[in-house]
């Protein structure tokens, strides 16, 4: 098992949960963070830091387009291991529908 990071992060970015990884599998693109599969320990503490509910166990029901989009895009995204802060309009996007087709950039974050 290994945890990915769902749409629910795009336009967020809420970082809560790198500042608690022990193993830094989080990889940060321009509007969401993605986790690396094969470095993630399954621990679990990042799940509950992530303040839009973004974090789910591969194991739950409609996850496995996430777990290609983790691996996919921690290949290529630079390492985040440090909290940020969000951006200014992340409350507004918190909870919208529909994310991934409107609004995501597969663009590296900041730190590349």
């Amino acid at each position: 098992m290994t945890y990915v990071v769902t749409e629910a992060c795009i336009k967020c970015k809420y970082t809560d949960c790198v500042e608690v990884c022990p193993v830094d599998c989080f990889y940060e693109g321009d509007n969401m963070i993605v986790i690396h599969p094969d470095e993630c320990i399954d621990c679990g503490v990042c799940e509950p830091e992530c303040p839009a509910d973004a974090i789910k166990a591969d194991t739950e029901p409609g996850v496995e387009r996430w777990l290609m989009l983790n691996a996919k895009f921690a290949a290529v995204w630079p390492n985040i291991s440090d909290k940020k802060e969000p951006p200014v309009d992340a409350e507004e996007f918190q909870g919208a529908e529909g994310k991934f087709d409107r609004f995501f950039s597969d663009s590296p974050g900041p730190g590349s």
